[in-house]
């Protein structure tokens, strides 16, 4: 540890707005570093004639002493910047000691000018957090954070699987074994069983077609004779070989990480069942209609809407080759209160993601336009001299909005309210507006189910296609009393 000092004039001091009261008297501004963090107390809070601004290194034992030095200056809310991870160990031991901690978006004060240092930069973020300026980004309760860490690895094990996918399909296309062509997907039952049995020293194609499945359909047993004549080269299969057991040992890993997740989750539910002891009002259960029709309704009882009348044709959801192999169902379903399966387009990994990303606090945005604006799921707005320059949908980089944003697209297919929307604005707008579009209908719809605690009911369908035609008709009315024209029905001609 050791006190900043300028090398030529004395440390500059930012001297404080007059016209600006202090919300936070004992704030701080912390500028972190790979090698070195600068941390910034108000003027105050240190003995006269010592500079309240001091640099600390970043290992641990030197964290705790700029924690200590921070509860000798009765500092209890903090400002950290940082890029990267750097952050995560101080703000862990921040939380820790009772210290507000506040990770400030670095993209928001990059612009301003005239700080070319450290030492100002700490100073700035100090008299900033002071006023109240400074708004922190999310970050979820802890088993939420351990959960991220798994849900995020695992993300890294999936994509580690596809790249030695992609090398052995690569690697069996050299040897002219087109696998590929005649499966749907050589990690299949189909494809690992032939993979394992060309590299156990079989290479006859009448004893390796023995290993199809009955239930392929995508080639004939002739089709995957010929597609198993290979050149046998050693130095393929060698590569073969290797890709093979690097796949087996990821999905080694991925199994055991699930296991991990199972643990956590079971110890989640628990905790969500004891606050959950207290006994409730007798009533209905509540249920939540998709906010795709015009004015989305929400009914709070379940006599609300009525059952459809024709049913939703709707595809059962396929386990995919990532979804994990345990039933999570129960855990989520006690954790969120919900079951947000049942929501088009998300299936158990997809509940997975939005736990670990968002978690089940949704007192953290003050709405569902907050939450959807934290997405980057809503049109910007961008004015000037009473001109509008623009409303292009801001870039965000988020795994939620990802996932929304796929789920958008599988929506799309089915026969539901919100399929026959994205439908619809695919033909007016385009595919990129309608995906961005349905993805936010998606965002508010999980935001209630989960802050609310309802329970998802498709509406509808004929009833949400009525009022669509209302609308139509409606605006089309007005647009011919505008033009000064009056819209009349057609008569219908007798048979």
């Amino acid at each position: 540890m050791r006190v900043s000092k300028s090398r030529r004039n004395p440390t500059p001091t930012i001297r404080p707005a007059q016209h600006l009261p202090a919300i936070h008297a004992h704030a701080c501004g912390i500028d972190l570093g790979s090698r070195e963090h600068f941390v910034c107390v108000p003027a105050d809070a240190v003995p006269e004639g010592q500079s309240p601004v001091r640099s600390f290194g970043v290992f641990n034992p030197q964290l705790d002493q700029l924690v200590e030095w921070l509860k000798q200056c009765g500092v209890t809310t903090v400002a950290l910047e940082s890029t990267g991870v750097l952050w995560i160990p101080l703000f862990q031991k921040l939380e820790a000691a009772g210290m507000e901690a506040v990770l400030v978006n670095t993209k928001k004060l990059k612009h301003v000018p005239g700080r070319k240092s450290d030492v100002l930069d700490c100073q700035w973020l100090q008299q900033l957090h002071s006023y109240g300026l400074l708004s922190g980004s999310f970050r979820p309760q802890d088993a939420i954070c351990q959960m991220r860490t798994y849900m995020r690895q695992r993300d890294s094990l999936v994509k580690r699987a596809a790249e030695d996918t992609q090398h052995m399909q690569k690697v069996l296309a050299e040897m002219g074994v087109h696998l590929y062509v005649v499966l749907g997907d050589i990690t299949g039952v189909t494809g690992l069983a032939i993979i394992d049995a060309i590299l156990s020293g079989q290479r006859d194609p009448e004893e390796l077609v023995k290993l199809r499945d009955y239930r392929i359909r995508r080639s004939t047993v002739e089709q995957m004779k010929d597609a198993l004549r290979g050149d046998w080269r050693e130095e393929h299969l060698f590569v073969l070989r290797q890709h093979r057991e690097s796949y087996q040992h990821v999905q080694d890993q991925i199994r055991q990480l699930d296991l991990r997740l199972y643990g956590l989750l079971e110890q989640m539910a628990l905790e969500t069942e004891k606050k959950n002891l207290e006994p409730s009002v007798a009533g209905p259960v509540p249920t939540v209609e998709v906010p795709g029709a015009p004015n989305g309704v929400v009914s709070s009882d379940g006599s609300a809407s009525s059952p459809p009348k024709r049913p939703v044709k709707r595809k059962a959801k396929a386990k995919g080759g990532n979804t994990p192999t345990l039933n999570f169902t129960p855990q989520l379903k006690s954790i969120y209160g919900t079951d947000l399966t049942q929501v088009p387009g998300l299936n158990v990994l997809g509940a997975l993601i939005l736990l670990s990303e968002i978690g089940t606090d949704m007192s953290r945005w003050r709405g569902p336009d907050a939450f959807v604006s934290w997405l980057g799921l809503c049109p910007g707005v961008k004015i000037s001299g009473g001109k509008k320059l623009g409303n292009k949908t801001p870039e965000v980089v988020n795994r939620v909005s990802t996932l929304l944003r796929l789920a958008a697209l599988v929506v799309g297919r089915t026969d539901t309210c919100l399929g026959s929307f994205y439908r619809r604005l695919q033909a007016k707008r385009g595919s990129p507006k309608a995906i961005t579009a349905t993805a936010r209908k998606l965002a508010e719809l999980i935001y209630m189910l989960i802050k609310e605690g309802k329970q998802f009911k498709e509406p509808n369908r004929d009833q949400y296609e009525a009022k669509v035609i209302r609308y139509r008709l409606a605006r089309l009315k007005k647009q011919a009393e505008q033009l000064g024209f009056e819209l009349v029905a057609k008569e219908e001609v007798p048979a």
